[in-house]
């Protein structure tokens, strides 16, 4: 059963509740002769059409003298259709990139220098450097590290976001990063149903590389439990990173509290009008497919190849994204983040291949993440890291 000690209205801050948004020209109309924006109405000071190939996507710079959808209704419109279950486009929120929505999240219900909130490291670095900007604490739950299996510990989890009154986010990130672990359905319920009277937001940057028999997007849970909320990205299975758009799907009312609270253009037409394209019943189908590839790439090259290297120690996570979490061991076989350190600098200065040292992580000594790519930058990159650890005694 969703929690019963969910009020939306005790959580959300008294001045969001009272906010009276800023209410922008494209707010009441967007056709005829529009004379209310002060808008530059002869156009842009060029004439000329951007084509991306990649997208196959066409778009007239003669549009962009308008101010775009303020809610962006379109591209919402289509987000209904990749993640089934939510319940209309009241439901969805735009934003530049997660960041935005990160930050907005924290700002309408956590009130500085009095509230937390709570993560489960190893985890996303920037709910923390927003949680400073914002002076808002961070209470930490580490996740269950034993064997790199990084799952949640529920029970502590509970324990201390219903034992602090001053909590009123908790952070899950499925799947993880750096874990790359898509946490169970069970184990998340189980926080959603508590006594937590918080806000309960599922970060999903990751969650279209998970394999349909293990587990899909919580978004349809949003339909369940007020005090869910999921978030997702244009960057990663879409390839999108560049465009900056990120996306929210939670309960009605908080959508509405984030829409009043944000800038009234913060997504650009440009934006919203590549996320459309990409959000196509075809364009999907290819995402898909380049998932599909990424996922054997993954599976059957990187992580078998990277088995084969010296000094390898294990494999971590549950792999359910697009990279792999390698951990590596000096010759006692003890995870070493001298060698990770060091082949990971070696690489990016003087080999032209760049991972990420992710070593000083909770449970992640010696590891390094490293992104799938393409089937050559994969050999690429294997060949490289074989070169170096092999002259490591």
């Amino acid at each position: 059963m969703p929690s019963t000690s969910f009020d939306i209205k005790k959580l959300v801050r008294p001045n969001i509740l009272k906010l009276e948004p800023y209410r922008c020209a494209r707010d009441d109309y967007s056709e005829g002769i529009l004379l209310d924006a002060n808008e530059n109405s002869y156009g842009p000071a060029f004439q000329t059409t951007i084509v991306d190939d990649s997208i196959q996507g066409n778009y007239d710079a003669q549009n962009l003298h308008r101010y775009p959808d303020p809610l962006g209704r379109e591209v919402k419109q289509r987000i209904l259709k990749l993640r089934p279950g939510v319940p209309g486009i009241e439901n969805v929120f735009l934003g530049v990139g997660s960041d935005e929505v990160i930050d907005l999240l924290v700002r309408i219900t956590c009130q500085p220098g009095k509230d937390a909130m709570l993560i489960t490291p190893p985890t996303y670095g920037m709910y923390k450097v927003v949680a400073n900007i914002n002076d808002v604490g961070v209470v930490r739950v580490p996740l269950t590290t034993d064997g790199g299996s990084f799952q949640l510990d529920v029970d502590a989890t509970i324990e201390a976001a219903v034992g602090n009154p001053a909590i009123k986010i908790i952070w899950l990130c499925s799947p993880g990063n750096p874990t790359g672990t898509y946490l169970r359905e069970a184990d998340v319920r189980r926080i959603l149903e508590s006594a937590f009277s918080g806000l309960v937001v599922i970060d999903e940057a990751y969650v279209d590389f998970v394999e349909p028999s293990k587990g899909s997007s919580y978004a349809r849970l949003v339909a369940e439990y007020p005090n869910v909320f999921v978030m997702q990205t244009m960057s990663k299975s879409f390839g999108l990173a560049g465009i900056r758009l990120g996306v929210g799907i939670g309960c009605a009312d908080m959508v509405y509290y984030l829409n009043n609270a944000k800038a009234p253009y913060n997504v650009s037409t440009l934006s919203l009008d590549v996320a459309k394209q990409a959000l196509s019943d075809g364009n999907v189908q290819k995402m898909l497919a380049v998932v599909g590839s990424l996922r054997q790439q993954r599976d059957q090259y990187l992580i078998p190849e990277l088995r084969k290297l010296p000094h390898f120690g294990q494999i971590l996570g549950g792999n359910d994204a697009n990279f792999v979490l390698c951990r590596f061991v000096d010759s006692n076989g003890v995870a070493s983040n001298e060698i990770a350190k060091g082949v990971y600098a070696e690489m990016a200065e003087n080999r032209g291949c760049v991972v990420r040292y992710r070593g000083s992580d909770l449970g992640c000594a010696g590891c390094l993440r490293i992104t799938v790519g393409t089937e050559e930058e994969n050999r690429t990159v294997i060949a490289t890291m074989r070169d170096l650890l092999s002259a490591i005694p």
